[in-house]
């Protein structure tokens, strides 16, 4: 006994309460219960272990002296009508503090005994914390009156029965809470108000209930048609758990009610159909051509429909009520971060800082929300400035089953598949599928709980998957008792009519009915083209359309009046010495005396579009900074005297009076994330069509931890689903000596996804080439991916620089021309090379060391192949016998294998191509300096030669 009482909730939950029922105490006695009371004046009679005196008692003696009432027995004299015996005030503190301990053990674990499992398919588990006998308590004491100040059970004090079964209702019904994780004393308190006083129990009007009956028998009649009408189509069906249609109803709905205006959901193929039909709206009419196999859209590749996305408004007795539901593909949880950028996008373009108006929804799957990192990624970005969204609700399909796995203990390593979501303190309610009353209930707690601490929650939906992964397997090959149980199971739709029939809230005749209504709707549109929703909805959030904006450049005298403007210093502003120079470099530059480097470029790129009202928004694991000192976005006050914040943002202060005003500029140092924070960018840009948004890899190797979003989001969004993104990458590249994992990109892997012309693939080398490709990208109409490689030690090469009237009278050139061989002497030439990126440097320098009078031609743009540029450039060398392509990639990697075919396309008549450069590779660089320093050698000479 004395084991079990040492892991008990006495020795670890109680400890602070009693401390502070002691502390009270010592400031006035009359501020505790007679119980306390009584126990501490007869504690501090007791003479001290070390004969000091007790008027300043220390709190671990006190705490030590309950330790060791702990082991002794626990009997107390009890008079016939329940009071107890005047002398026996000892022993009833040591019976409170067993009381308290097993309120507290509701708190903790209550909710693993609760009613949850809509099959019982399993005997339930017994947990001795949650009965008085664990904490030396009897039978005797059941009539016995304790004080229950410290809960919302009962208004002062109840019998030891009473408040087991209160604790019982509130911790062990259909809806069970996890809450006591939370750090914070007011959110812990909130929970134990809200659910202990209504003892968890749902309280709805007839209305109310007969709305989630007819929802129920919504998502029912849809997937029961569709198994009748599309035998052995694939389809992902909600069977088992249609309470989920219930619940995402009740968060519209009563959402509407705490001002939200737009909800933004994702979740993966399970239940996907009558979430768009029966939640967003979707037309069943265009459902079903789906079915048949008729498309009306356009797509260049289209998907499949248990992947795409919708929107639309959906009446609430509130107000309308923005609903969207984004395209996911098949890879589950990805689209969690995609949803919290639409909603970020969402919310700015609200006004709604703190997301009390936009609404983030992610619908999991039970093994996905423990199984997939991309979930903890997300989760991780809840609270952060850059990506907070005001808290969003988790819900769980729980299907108890996940993928194929046969065995809980293969699913996960955790108690449940929502703890991952206790690393940001999230509230957790699990509840029972069969129990729509309680579903309602919890998400009213939910949506409650977020509009006041603006934090997220989860909702763990237990229920079933009647049928397998697809409709065609066989789940009892590997779970023959649960689905034994499944087959019996009547639906929760059946279930629910017939409690209210037994309430009265609904006749049999009207449940019937019911039904009757939604296969009349159902048969109608399958069979008349008929339809129960508007068919002129977007399948993608619309535009968010400022006024337009002509592609002009800035004049030189504009430039140079922002380049000042970005160059100033508040007075008294202490930066470092090494950021000191940057920042008087700039000033030079901006005064003329110096050409512009690549961090001015990109900055007057930046402001020139901010002063034009173009939002410009930069995220990434360093971007404020820039990963290698070259941006300093973000000035920091080395004293930061007067100054809380201690940060001055040039580019916020780019405004003139009487101008357009400045669009917003946000730079955010990211969580160390790459597929969740791109994943948001993309989805950002999915609804802010009107800002340029980067973001930026820490190395451009690090985008490959990224590669799900690279490829079915960003690349491919476009032509599966006709969603419009403008996200531009920046991917620090280049054979620098730094190692394998810091000197490629995978250049080759972006041309490999480039089609269709889905996207721009660029290298730009000069300040003045980025300058025009950002504004290009800021201010194109029809927005398209931008991928851009970067550079590293170009960021500073004497050479790598650009004149202020570079800026203003230019443009962004696909291909830069050999300038410096004059046209007399281009007839003499036999051998041209062309390039991309900072390897022209090397070249260059190798040609001024020989003398030779090999032209450079260097390819800016990449993807879309500007052909006839290249062939133009080419053409100016009348006698060419040889093209060399050259590159510092393996040959493997970079460029060479997509621009083969298209050099070879466009060579003059007579001339061969070449190829100079390191043979194929393994890895994307050598992991030796002096091995580095000779393939690089080596390449450039074997351009130059032969």
């Amino acid at each position: 006994m004395l084991k079990e009482r040492q892991t008990s909730f006495l020795f670890g939950g109680n400890a602070p309460y009693i401390e502070e029922q002691y502390e009270a105490y010592l400031a006035d006695p009359d501020a505790v219960a007679i119980e306390w009371r009584t126990w501490f004046d007869a504690l501090r009679e007791t003479p001290a272990m070390d004969g000091s005196d007790r008027d300043d008692q220390p709190h671990a003696p006190v705490i030590s002296s309950f330790v060791e009432l702990a082991k002794q027995p626990v009997g107390l004299a009890v008079r016939p009508n329940g009071a107890l015996a005047p002398d026996s005030g000892l022993a009833l503190a040591r019976k409170q503090v067993a009381v308290q301990s097993l309120i507290a053990a509701f708190r903790m674990i209550g909710t693993r005994a609760a009613n949850l499992e809509p099959l019982a398919w399993m005997p339930p588990r017994a947990y001795a914390e949650l009965t008085p006998a664990y904490y030396g308590l009897t039978a005797a004491d059941m009539s016995t009156k304790f004080s229950t100040a410290d809960t919302f059970l009962f208004d002062d004090d109840a019998t030891l029965q009473q408040l087991v079964t209160a604790l019982e209702q509130t911790y062990t019904g259909t809806l069970g809470a996890e809450f006591m994780h939370l750090t914070d004393a007011e959110q812990r308190r909130w929970w134990q108000m809200r659910l202990e006083s209504t003892r968890a129990t749902p309280s709805l009007q007839p209305a109310q209930k007969r709305r989630l009956l007819e929802r129920l028998t919504a998502a029912e009649g849809f997937e029961k048609y569709l198994h009748a009408g599309y035998i052995g189509q694939t389809r992902f069906s909600l069977e088992g758990g249609e309470s989920l249609i219930a619940l995402l109803d009740e968060i519209v709905q009563y959402g509407a009610s705490k001002k939200v205006r737009s909800v933004v959901m994702g979740m993966a193929h399970r239940g996907r159909l009558n979430v768009l039909v029966n939640t967003v709206g979707k037309p069943l009419r265009t459902l079903f051509d789906e079915f048949d196999g008729k498309d009306p859209e356009s797509l260049l590749a289209g998907d499949v429909k248990y992947h795409k996305g919708f929107a639309s408004q959906v009446d609430t007795p509130d107000g309308q009520v923005d609903v969207t539901l984004a395209f996911n593909p098949s890879h589950l949880e990805i689209v969690n971060p995609v949803v919290q950028g639409m909603a970020r996008a969402k919310g700015e373009a609200l006004g709604s800082t703190d997301g009390a108006q936009v609404l983030p929804v992610e619908i999991h799957g039970d093994a996905a929300m423990s199984g997939q990192g991309v979930v903890m990624e997300t989760l991780s970005l809840s609270y952060t400035r850059g990506y907070g969204t005001g808290g969003t609700v988790h819900v769980v399909v729980n299907n108890q089953i996940g993928f194929t796995t046969s065995d809980p203990r293969d699913a996960r390593s955790s108690f449940y598949t929502t703890d991952v979501a206790k690393m940001i303190e999230a509230p957790i309610l699990h509840v029972n599928g069969d129990d729509p009353e309680a579903v309602a209930m919890a998400v009213r707690l939910a949506l409650d709980y977020r509009t006041e601490f603006q934090r997220s929650v989860v909702i763990d939906l237990v229920c079933f998957r009647r049928y397998g992964h697809q409709e065609q397997d066989t789940p009892s090959i590997t779970q023959p008792m649960m689905y034994r149980a499944i087959a019996s199971h009547p639906g929760v739709r059946t279930l629910y009519a017939r409690k209210l029939i037994q309430q009265g809230v609904v006749t049999a005749d009207e449940a019937q009915g019911y039904l009757d209504a939604r296969r009349e709707l159902l048969e109608q549109a399958k069979e008349t083209g008929g339809s129960d929703a508007p068919t002129d909805r977007q399948a993608h959030a619309p535009r968010l359309s400022t006024a337009a904006i002509a592609n002009t450049t800035p004049s030189a005298e504009r430039l140079r009046s922002l380049a000042h403007r970005i160059s100033n210093v508040p007075e008294g502003f202490a930066l470092h010495p090494l950021v000191k120079k940057v920042m008087t470099s700039r000033r030079e530059m901006a005064a003329g005396k110096r050409p512009l480097d690549w961090g001015m470029g990109e900055h007057l790129a930046f402001a020139s579009l901010l002063g034009e009202g173009v939002g410009v928004r930069l995220s990434g694991q360093d971007s404020a900074r820039g990963t290698f000192n070259h941006r300093h976005a973000v000035l920091h006050d080395q004293t930061r005297v007067n100054r809380p914040e201690g940060v001055h943002i040039p580019l916020d202060h780019i405004g003139e009076a009487g101008t357009t005003k400045q669009g917003r500029f946000s730079v955010t140092n990211s969580i160390l994330s790459e597929s969740a924070v791109l994943a948001f960018e993309y989805g950002y840009t999915t609804v802010n069509r009107d800002a340029l948004v980067i973001w930026e890899a820490q190395f451009g190797d690090f985008a490959n931890g990224a590669q799900v979003v690279i490829d079915q989001f960003i690349a491919a969004g476009a032509a599966k689903w006709g969603q419009r993104s403008g996200l531009t990458l920046f991917l620090p590249h280049g054979q620098e000596g730094t190692g394998p994992e810091h000197a490629s990109a995978r250049l080759e892997r972006y041309l490999q996804l480039s089609a269709q012309e889905n996207m721009r693939v660029a290298q730009p080398t000069t300040p003045a080439q980025l300058f025009h490709l950002l504004r290009k990208q800021g201010l194109a109409a029809a927005r398209r991916p931008l991928i851009v490689m970067t550079p590293k030690s170009l960021l500073r090469h004497p050479e790598a620089v650009s004149t202020l009237e570079a800026l203003s009278e230019g443009e962004f050139h696909e291909v830069l021309p050999e300038t410096q061989i004059e046209a007399r002497e281009t007839s003499r030439v036999e051998r041209a090379i062309v390039a991309t990126g900072k390897v022209y440097f090397e070249l260059l320098e190798h040609r001024r060391a020989t003398g030779s009078n090999t032209p450079i031609i260097r390819l800016e743009q990449l993807y879309p192949f500007p052909a006839g540029e290249l062939a133009a450039e080419l053409a100016r060398y009348t006698n060419l016998k040889t093209v060399v392509w050259c590159q510092e990639e393996s040959r493997n990697q970079g460029a060479w294998s997509f621009v083969e075919p298209q050099l070879r396309d466009l060579l003059p008549a007579g001339a061969t191509l070449r190829y100079a450069g390191p043979g194929a590779g393994a890895s994307t660089a050598p992991g030796y300096h002096s091995a580095h320093a000779a393939r690089q050698s080596a390449l450039v000479e074997q351009a130059f030669a032969g």
